[in-house]
């Protein structure tokens, strides 16, 4: 099957509006400790902490009925069909948090607005990995398939930077009663400005060569199809995605409240480091991903788990040590860039796993659970964790199992790297 390459401005659609579906889940997790006062008032400010980390994860049981819903819709209806819906969801959820009144003002109300928006994010996030990844891959010439694919992370990546500057931003330049004012909302408002534009963007998207050609033989019941005929596919993908999604929302999203809880530091240090940490996450991506293309994606993986599962536990002791901004910066700048080199290829990795036919059903199938069962409650788990062990080292255990876990998917995956075509069905 020859494909033409296509337009930059398709690509560019694709990564922007991915970058904002995450944007707000972000932002949501690096304000969690000014959340807690505002929507989740209690005596004990642990308890506070721990019900909003839960209205952060409630929002990915979700992501399963979002993913399967949206997955097959885009099996069907088309790459491009879904992802227009998806950016309009999230859009509206993301105005619920931007204009929520706190408990202050409208009472129990409040965190249930919140509770009711993450629920919405939820869905719309659960299609959106699933979805976008096709149509990179599915985009790509067969020699820059990882390339390609890895722009879905370079999105993510650009997500959470952006997210970590307008912490950044909003902490340094307010005062305190200022950020609980009003100020927590500009992160929120700045990404509610840019939602029309995806959704106008992505209204010019065209739909990618191998789904027109897999329409002539569509999937009766792709979610059935998945569990007979792709259950490999589906355990190597949702180990893989175990490893991706610990690291991403224990490294990338509950620093700035470990630092701040437990190494007593400030939310503007910590904002900084993870700055300079996302900086190195986004040019590694891309790097990785494209040098997947010529030597595989299996020692990319491999190696990026091995080095990750050693470093971690040393980090976060010297980090704990003496904790200050030059060492949590050097922590960040080193496991970010290990988590880039692992998020570089594992997009088009776990999407090769999948035919056409299918692939966003079981994209969204594998990779939601996943993310529900391991990320979505990654910070509600290492708070737990700290609290139940005594030991605030308690995080580097967490993610070195999600170490362990990748690196026994690599084993079991199917190497395509090589194949000028995928499988349609």
């Amino acid at each position: 099957m020859t494909r033409k390459p296509p337009r930059t401005s398709q690509i560019v659609a694709a990564v922007i509006g991915n970058a904002l579906e995450w944007y707000d889940f972000v932002v949501y997790g690096f304000l969690t400790v000014i959340i807690a006062r505002l929507f989740f008032p209690m005596q004990d400010e642990y308890a506070a902490l721990l019900l909003t980390m839960a209205t952060f994860g409630v929002g990915f049981f979700m992501r399963p009925v979002g993913g399967i819903v949206l997955g097959i819709y885009a099996d069907r209806k088309g790459r491009k069909a879904a992802l227009q819906l998806i950016i309009g969801l999230m859009t509206l959820s993301m105005a619920m948090i931007a204009f929520a009144p706190p408990y202050a003002a409208i009472g129990i109300a409040a965190p249930l607005l919140i509770l009711l928006a993450r629920l919405l994010q939820g869905f719309a996030t659960g299609g959106e990995f699933a979805s976008a990844t096709s149509f990179l891959v599915e985009s790509a010439p067969p020699n820059r398939r990882g390339f390609y694919g890895s722009l879905q992370m370079v999105g993510q990546s650009l997500a959470a930077l952006t997210g970590a500057v307008a912490g950044s931003l909003i902490t340094r330049g307010l005062a305190p009663e200022q950020i609980d004012s009003w100020g927590w909302r500009l992160p929120f408002l700045f990404g509610l400005v840019i939602g029309p534009v995806g959704l106008y963007i992505r209204r010019y998207l065209e739909e990618t060569q191998a789904f027109i050609e897999s329409r002539a033989r569509v999937v009766a019941n792709p979610l059935s199809t998945v569990f007979a005929q792709n259950l490999r596919s589906l355990a190597v993908t949702f180990g893989l995605v175990i490893c991706g999604t610990i690291s991403y929302y224990v490294v990338l999203v509950y620093m700035p409240t470990y630092a701040k809880t437990q190494l007593g530091m400030s939310l503007t240090d910590a904002f900084t480091a993870q700055v300079i940490g996302l900086l190195c996450l986004t040019a590694a991506i891309p790097l990785c991903g494209a040098l997947s293309d010529r030597i595989g994606r299996r020692p990319i993986l491999m190696s990026a788990t091995i080095a990750y599962f050693l470093l971690l536990y040393p980090l976060f002791d010297w980090l704990h040590a003496a904790p200050g901004f030059v060492r949590l910066a050097v922590m960040q700048a080193s496991l970010c860039t290990l988590v880039g080199v692992f998020l570089g290829p594992i997009s088009t990795t776990i999407a090769e796993q999948f035919p056409t036919g299918v692939r966003s059903t079981g994209l969204a199938l594998a990779y939601n659970f996943a993310v529900m069962l391991f990320g979505g409650f990654a910070q509600f788990i290492v708070t737990w964790l700290i609290r139940a062990t005594g030991s605030p080292l308690a995080p580097a255990y967490y993610v070195m199992f999600g170490a362990v876990v990748g690196f026994a998917a690599t084993i079991f995956l199917t190497e395509r790297h090589r194949d000028a075509n995928l499988p349609a069905t």
